[in-house]
């Protein structure tokens, strides 16, 4: 039989072992806050710019410019966005219960709505009417959307190597801290995108 010390010091092994995963887990996420905090430091800089611009700018647009305009393309590009943050949520749900098969499929599903969203984005550029030297319209539109389209990129590399690993035995055997972690990253892509549209589409000139 074990030995009362011997579980003694299973029991103590166990705590630090717990205890090292919290402390790994919660210098991950804080560090991740952190740069979400920045990241959001940036865009909110942007989106005053642009407003102070569009406030304070008598011809915002220039003759002959329509400027960005309200289409079902952009409604379509916007609700597969916005749903891909329901499908990224029910992955890391699924991962929480050990079903890898479905984890790694919504995970997918979700790179590929992303994905979805940046072709309907170049598919808008080239279909617009102004460019990015079309004065301050065609500056801050392609600034803005290039800006989020960048990190919606970045979003979408970041899953695919979460994706490939995966596939690498024992991976998350300490947790699935940058898992959580492009999840925030994600939903915070989703938020600005919310903004973006009710300042480019919505807020009519």
């Amino acid at each position: 039989m074990e030995s009362s010390l011997d579980k003694s010091r299973s029991h103590q092994v166990y705590l630090e072992t717990g205890g090292k995963r919290e402390q790994d887990k919660s210098n991950v996420l804080f560090g991740f806050t952190v740069f979400l905090l920045s990241e959001s430091m940036v865009f909110v800089s942007f989106f005053l710019t642009y407003t102070i611009l569009r406030l304070t700018t008598i011809n915002w647009l220039p003759p002959g410019v329509s400027g960005p305009e309200l289409s079902t393309p952009i409604i379509i590009n916007t609700v597969v966005l916005l749903s891909s943050s329901v499908v990224i949520y029910l992955a890391e749900r699924a991962l929480k219960r050990h079903n890898l098969w479905l984890f790694r499929v919504l995970w997918l599903t979700t790179s590929a709505m992303g994905a979805y969203f940046l072709a309907g984005t170049l598919r808008e550029w080239r279909s617009l009417d102004f460019g990015l030297l079309t004065g301050l319209v065609g500056a801050t539109f392609y600034l803005l959307t290039g800006f989020h389209g960048l990190h919606v990129s970045a979003g979408i590399f970041l899953q695919m190597l979460m994706l490939v690993r995966s596939f690498v035995p024992g991976n998350y055997n300490r947790g699935h801290y940058g898992v959580t972690a492009i999840s925030l990253f994600w939903h915070f892509v989703d938020v600005i995108w919310v903004i973006l549209f009710s300042l480019l589409y919505l807020w009519r000139a």
